[in-house]
């Protein structure tokens, strides 16, 4: 045995022995348990990059039992494991686990999930990445003297599966390193053991930042967490929300997290949650340690509390309130519209319980998650340690001042998924006949009984828009007899939507066209400060103005015209009664513009053919649903059936009728 191999024996049969790390046969279905692994696998001692493995461990049946095997549900436990074999430090480490057998974790022990769902999490479509927690960084053999406790990180997965038969040994597709910069080759299966070495992409341009930490990220959404001061038992934090996208915000904003060590936050200013129940700490961990603590005062005992924004009443509370971006009911802004409303600020006392009880034991709380009321979908990824966050010195002179520790959540939009949107938009044209309506179940549905959330929505007369979907049935219904469209048998459901907005082309001209958009509020809520944005692949570079909103071109979203309300007109307001409530049905909250283009800007446009219809729309800062086909012509609009034969054939026709005229 080579010197290199006999080396590393020690510490890796240590290791087996402390932890039973690297098994390929711990108690599973295939292979004889009593066997370990003795010496490393000779595939680790040629990876100098990441080393990444998958062990299947076994499964047992659940309940229920049933024939169908593509129904029966499995138990299984698994470890994958990171190992960090290169010359260089892997900080914040990202493992992606291509799962297919319809998976649900259950557990993953020293990791959390990226995106912060909460478990039980379906991994089994798309597979997930895991982020390590408590280890986020991987040390070198190098730093460390192979001291593999620092080099290593182990997950212990548990879940159910599908589709499987008793006699296969379900895999997941794939095993990667998540990390930029990174490149996995194919995987190494053999039986349930599976490994693949991560290198670096000697292609990947890295931008070189000498910290001492993870260099922090740009995302559409920043949170930071700063410990401003640390205690034997509890520490003061800061939590900072940042909005970078142009098209990005949030109303009513809620954000979340789970805390992991059975922390609980004394006090808040500039934020306040949702629920405050003692008994949470009296009869937990927390009452067990402090005894004599009166936690009836506590803010929060919840292991995942909820925080809400204060609103702008409290922002001069001496108790709560006197925080600079506090206090504006959870409005966060694009910087486009607003900078000082972009940004929100709130601070927390968090107390500890051992073993974390000194002024270093500081662990940020993970899992975190923020929505809104009508915003765009964010995922979050872990907090990742970053150079501590430094502000100006309080007492005025010029000097900063430096944060203990800091940690940076990384939040970036994600496209609405069908019929998971929160707004749609309808199609309508001077040219055609009905308006076509939101998508079915663009927004969700509940209620499918007496419905069908799969049906096409039926065509509407224009002004069924203004009618609530509850009270449109019978005006879709005549529109289609009118005009001889067919009527399913069960109906289509309702789009569902809080917030829905018409363009309608309103004219087309040898020199210019218009559209007009209609933005409707189908909620009793009103919107401050609204705005939309409306993306124009091939009309955009004919955009001359709009003439009752405030609109400009953006340079840093393409082909997107940013609209929002004038001075006075930025409230779009809630759905009221009619002028009889006992017979009118509710009234939308409506806005309107008309919209110039010309035609020298986009000289090869073809209205009639659909190319003023926007590619995407945004409603503040959620991507609506567009329908699934556009406005067809009426049969006053279309061209003669003459005029539609190619110019060959009209010859030919007008040459015969000569001839026929002659004889």
């Amino acid at each position: 045995m080579s010197a290199r191999r006999s080396g590393m024996r020690i510490p890796w049969i240590a290791l087996v022995l402390f932890s039973c790390s690297f098994q390929i046969c711990i108690a599973q279905d295939y292979v004889d348990s009593s066997k370990t692994l003795e010496t490393p696998p000779p595939e680790i001692e040629r990876c100098n990059g990441i080393f990444a493995s998958y062990v299947f461990q076994g499964r047992e049946k659940e309940y229920p039992f049933v024939k169908n095997v593509s129904a029966q549900a499995w138990s299984f436990k698994a470890i994958a494991t990171v190992l960090n074999t290169g010359s260089q430090e892997l900080k914040s480490w990202k493992l992606f686990i291509g799962f297919q057998h319809r998976e649900l974790l259950v557990s993953a022990e020293g990791a959390v999930v990226v995106d912060g769902d909460e478990f039980p999490i379906r991994v089994g479509n798309n597979g997930t990445v895991l982020a390590g927690y408590p280890q986020a960084d991987l040390k070198t053999a190098i730093d460390t003297a192979a001291d593999f406790t620092q080099m290593q990180v182990q997950i212990n997965l548990k879940g159910s599966q599908f589709g499987v038969s008793a006699k296969q040994t379900p895999m997941p597709k794939t095993i990667k390193i998540a990390n930029a910069g990174y490149k996995c080759p194919t995987i190494t299966r053999k039986g349930g053991y599976m490994h693949t070495c991560c290198k670096k992409d000697p292609k990947h341009k890295e931008k070189i930042i000498k910290t001492k930490f993870y260099p922090r990220q740009y995302g559409d959404l920043h949170l930071t967490y700063d410990v401003l001061q640390a205690f034997e038992n509890k520490y003061f934090a800061q939590v900072t929300i940042d909005n970078n996208h142009p098209l990005g915000r949030l109303d009513r904003w809620n954000l979340t997290w789970e805390w992991m060590r059975n922390e609980f936050i004394n006090n808040m200013r500039g934020a306040y949650t949702h629920k405050k129940d003692p008994s949470e700490c009296i009869y937990g961990p927390q009452g067990q340690y402090y005894r004599d603590f009166d936690f009836s005062t506590v803010m929060s005992c919840q292991k995942k509390p909820i925080i809400a924004d204060l609103p702008p009443e409290k922002e001069m509370d001496d108790k709560i309130g006197r925080l600079p971006y506090c206090c504006k009911n959870g409005i966060l802004l694009p910087k486009t519209m607003n900078e000082t409303k972009s940004r929100a600020i709130f601070q927390l006392e968090v107390f500890k319980l051992p073993p974390d009880m000194n002024r270093t034991a500081l662990n940020p709380p993970q899992n975190w998650k923020i929505v809104g009321r009508l915003n765009p979908t964010y995922k979050c990824g872990p907090p990742v340690r970053v150079d501590p966050t430094e502000f100006p010195d309080p007492s005025g002179v010029d000097a900063t001042i430096s944060a203990i520790a800091s940690w940076q959540v990384t939040c970036n939009m994600t496209s609405p998924k069908p019929q998971q949107a929160k707004c749609c938009v309808s199609y309508s044209a001077y040219y055609a006949d009905g308006v076509v309506p939101c998508n079915t179940c663009a927004c969700g549905c509940e209620n499918q009984e007496r419905c069908d959330k799969n049906a096409s929505p039926l065509l509407l007369p224009s002004d069924a828009l203004l009618v609530p979907f509850a009270n449109r049935s019978q005006k879709a219904l005549a529109f289609a007899r009118l005009k001889h469209n067919t009527i399913p048998k069960k109906l289509p459901c309702p789009d569902n939507c809080g917030v829905s907005i018409n363009w309608h082309i309103d004219s087309d001209y040898k020199n210019g066209w218009t559209a007009r958009m209609t933005l409707f509020n189908w909620e009793e809520l009103a919107f401050p400060d609204w705005f939309t944005a409306i993306q124009l692949k091939k009309a955009y570079g004919g955009y001359s103005k709009v003439h009752s909103f405030n609109a400009t071109k953006m340079t840093n979203v393409k082909n997107t015209i940013f609209m929002k309300g004038l001075p006075g007109l930025n409230y779009l307001v809630g759905e009221v009664n009619g002028t009889h409530p006992e017979r009118d049905p509710r009234i939308p909250g409506k806005q309107q513009t008309v919209i110039s283009f010309t035609k020298k800007g986009a000289p090869d446009i073809d209205v009639l053919r659909g190319d003023g219809f926007p590619s995407k729309v945004f409603f503040n800062g959620e991507e609506c649903a567009l329908p699934k086909q556009l406005p067809k012509r009426s049969d006053a609009h279309r061209p003669a059936a003459v005029g539609r034969l190619p110019q060959v054939l009209l010859s030919l026709l007008t040459v015969l009728l000569l001839m026929v005229g002659l004889n």
